[in-house]
């Protein structure tokens, strides 16, 4: 690669600050992992590179009269947020510009320089600098001067840039009109998928936000049972009061474990509404406390999962539905997994159901 002398003495610039470079891009990495996680942002890609030597070589060939020193090329060092929705690409964005100092000149937001009838490439890219009140290196400078170069975009925004990137960009043999027209038509497909995958996440992020709000004014019977409404509705810890009265038996500790599995258990058991877990803990917590009694009589257990009085629960609930031993059976398969044990369980609770005339 041959390079008039200008270009190999930014070259020469660039060897000699190729420290600052790597410690730069550790910085930014470590500031916007930081920054996303504080935020609880979880991002498909975040990723960082200081250019090649040989890549910096190939672009001064080209046009290193463009650049009156290596201050000029702010993409020495560069970094790229990929995000799963396009609309999250403005809410980091917005992170950004509290973080770094942004080059306003020198940025551009790919995404609004294509015309209505147009699609492609689509991204938002910042120059940045870090400033001094984020990391200062007294021995390093430079650190706060070198400007760097971030893309934001999205995963489907990524995927249309790396396949124009490898078709387009990179060939030395203009694309023939035909296939460019392909290649746009694809683009304005992957266009249409990224703004409908965020208005259905917006559209479920708004149904999530009003189960929530049924199950908080404690309308039961409008709340259709589904695995989100059944996790808002643990979330009131219904069944704790029944747990710590089980646990008083034998001044036992509780612990919480998961109740979630308990969802497939409810709507085999017929259960179609938060309303009618609702009626079946009102109307059963007096025989799943009597049978905790039979259970934990004489045993000295002094640990309880908090799990003991939904279970209970769903034990009367069976047994006043008339289903049985195999009822019970079906129980600990759906909780356990199957046994030949859950057989013998099932078979001793329903004896000790007996005793307390839980038996329908």
């Amino acid at each position: 690669m041959r390079l008039d002398m200008h270009s190999e003495m930014i070259l020469d610039e660039y060897r000699a600050q190729l420290p600052v470079f790597e410690k730069l891009k550790s910085v930014v990495l470590e500031q916007l992992g930081h920054c996303l996680k504080e935020n609880n942002i979880i991002v498909s890609g975040l990723e960082a590179r200081v250019k090649t030597e040989n890549s910096l070589a190939g672009k001064l060939e080209l046009k290193g009269y463009k650049y009156h020193s290596l201050d000029d090329i702010t993409d020495i060092v560069g970094a790229r947020i990929i995000t799963f929705y396009s609309d999250e690409v403005d809410l980091i964005s917005g992170l950004v510009e509290r973080i770094f100092e942004v080059d306003w000149s020198n940025s551009v937001d790919k995404r609004k320089m294509l015309e209505t009838d147009q699609f492609g490439y689509m991204s938002l890219h910042y120059v940045c600098r870090i400033p001094e009140s984020v990391c200062k290196l007294p021995e390093m400078p430079e650190l706060n001067r070198v400007r760097f170069e971030l893309q934001m975009r999205s995963t489907l925004q990524h995927v249309w840039a790396n396949m124009y990137h490898d078709m387009g960009y990179k060939s030395d043999v203009e694309i023939p009109v035909e296939y460019q027209r392909n290649m746009n038509r694809l683009a304005g497909i992957l266009e249409l998928a990224d703004e409908q995958f965020s208005l259905i996440r917006r559209e479920i992020n708004d149904y999530r936000r009003n189960v929530q709000s049924l199950v908080a004014s404690g309308n039961f019977n409008e709340v259709p049972l589904n695995g989100d409404t059944f996790r808002s509705y643990l979330e009131l810890k219904p069944f704790q009061r029944l747990a710590e009265k089980i646990a008083t038996i034998n001044q036992a500790e509780i612990y919480e474990d998961s109740l979630m599995p308990y969802y497939k258990v409810l709507y085999l058991m017929g259960m179609r509404s938060i309303g009618d877990i609702e009626n079946m803990r009102n109307a059963y917590s007096e025989g799943a406390y009597q049978l905790a009694l039979l259970q934990l009589a004489g045993t000295g257990l002094d640990i309880l999962a908090c799990s003991v009085a939904l279970q209970n629960l769903c034990i009367v609930y069976i047994l006043k539905q008339g289903f049985g031993e195999a009822g019970l059976i079906k129980l600990f398969d759906l909780l356990y997994g199957e046994s030949g044990y859950n057989a013998h369980r099932a078979h001793r609770i329903y004896e000790q159901a007996q005793k307390i005339n839980l038996i329908q």
